[in-house]
């Protein structure tokens, strides 16, 4: 398969894409990457040509290689969100270097300053100080695989600590998630969303919180292309294997409750290729969030595996792969000593009846498993095409004891799903247009 498009193919695309929006009716969703650019000059504001550029993983070997051009300028793209240092380096001047955060669809503006070299060289390191984002009227959370790493108890497989425990207004009612005081959330891995039809009926987080690199958590204001989901949004980018040079890590836990946690991963990198897998399993009598402080029929317990690939064909391409499989079971507490006499039911001999709630069973099982596949072609420093077509599978089936009475409950949900995204980003001037298509088609429910 041959991936190289000329550059007079580009209008070819463009116009390919916004036909394609002529007749889809969902507009695209949020993606992972962002654009950096900057410019460079000397003590007198004159631009510095061919002053070297890295862009570089805060906590990874990521890295990014650019010189400036005629104007002292330089612009990365194609950059996934996270933590990045940007470092200009250039003769008869000193180092200067910049801490930067990136978002999803954020383009940062720097400006390097550079001071004349003295006998004695200094790198000279700027930060900008945490303020509110301008650019965006949307409340937005970012958390990096150490946030989970130092957090007790968040990297469990099937918890949603680490949401609770960062994302302002993000607490656990029983056994849903709530933002904002709603329980309809969205989850996008890698950029792409993953669609649901079991909202509200899903307990666990899409993958183990250990196999993300970071998480982007928006919560409100969301502009048009976050559809309909109005409570919280979970844009996840996975670990690719570039913070791993042939390296190995098993986790093991435990604690009170018969609480387990392991973990066993694999990761390595070159210039070109990218991989990191893991396996991983769970179990604990502290499942859900009980409804008074006993803790009666919660256990608890699920395993999984997760990959993703990076693959760089040339400078133009990159292709990315991830796919993830989960199982997982909740027991579902219960009151055992129920205690509100006055609208307990009656029994037939005129004395208080025993309360239905007592001896439970009920349970649910869940599975879900997708496979997202990115092509992501950079024609320009402006001008960026993602195509991603993805498949997913997901079912919640609650169970309650056959003995149950009056009513044995059983809610079985199944849906598989098959589509893609297809983005379009560029810049001409002082504007920024993005356009395209997400869709996706309903391959089977029950």
């Amino acid at each position: 398969m041959n991936l190289r498009i000329r550059s007079g193919s580009l209008r070819i695309v463009l116009a390919f894409v916004l036909g394609i929006l002529t007749v889809g009716s969902t507009t695209v969703r949020a993606e992972i990457f962002g654009n950096v650019h900057g410019i460079v000059h000397d003590p007198q504001h004159r631009p510095i040509q061919d002053a070297a550029v890295d862009l570089k993983a805060q906590r990874s070997d990521w890295v990014q290689h650019q010189k400036t051009n005629d104007n002292g300028e330089f612009d990365f793209s194609a950059v996934p969100l996270g933590e990045y240092i940007v470092t200009v380096t250039v003769a008869n001047f000193q180092t200067a270097a910049q801490n930067i955060v990136l978002t999803s669809g954020s383009s940062p503006i720097l400006h390097f300053p550079m001071a004349l070299a003295s006998v004695s060289e200094q790198t000279v390191v700027t930060g900008e100080p945490v303020t509110a984002t301008m650019d965006s009227v949307t409340p937005t959370t970012l958390l990096n695989r150490l946030d989970v790493q130092e957090t007790p108890g968040a990297d469990r497989s099937n918890s949603l600590a680490i949401i609770t425990d960062y994302v302002p207004g993000a607490y656990i009612t029983h056994d849903q998630l709530h933002i904002r005081g709603g329980h309809q959330t969205s989850w996008l891995v890698d950029g792409v969303p993953v669609p649901n039809t079991n909202i509200a009926s899903n307990l666990g987080p899409q993958l183990d919180p250990k196999d993300f690199d970071y998480m982007e958590v928006n919560r409100g204001s969301y502009g048009a292309e976050f559809g309909d989901r109005t409570y919280g949004i979970f844009n996840l980018v996975p670990r690719t294997g570039f913070e791993r040079n042939n390296e190995a890590e098993l986790v093991l836990s435990g604690g009170s409750l018969y609480q387990t946690n392991a973990q066993l991963s694999f990761g390595s990198h070159t210039e070109r290729f990218a991989y990191y897998a893991s396996v991983n399993g769970n179990r604990s009598d502290l499942g859900l969030q009980p409804p008074v402080p006993q803790v009666v029929h919660d256990a608890a317990n699920g395993y999984g595996g997760f990959t993703s690939l990076i693959f760089n064909v040339d400078p133009s391409n990159q292709l990315r792969f991830v796919t993830s499989l989960r199982r997982d079971y909740y027991q579902i507490p219960y009151d055992p000593n129920p205690n509100d006499i006055e609208n307990a039911p009656i029994a037939e001999n005129g004395g208080v009846a025993q309360y239905p709630s007592i001896g439970l069973r009920d349970g649910q099982h869940e599975g879900d498993a997708f496979v997202n596949f990115s092509w992501v072609r950079t024609f320009n420093v402006k001008t960026l095409l993602t195509i991603s077509p993805f498949y997913h599978y997901n079912s919640a089936n609650f169970d309650s004891s056959p003995n149950d009475v009056p009513i044995a409950s059983t809610d079985h949900r199944t849906s598989t799903y098959a589509g893609g995204q297809v983005s379009f980003s560029t810049s001409f001037a002082r504007n920024d247009l993005q356009t395209g298509l997400y869709t996706f088609y309903l391959l089977g429910a029950s």
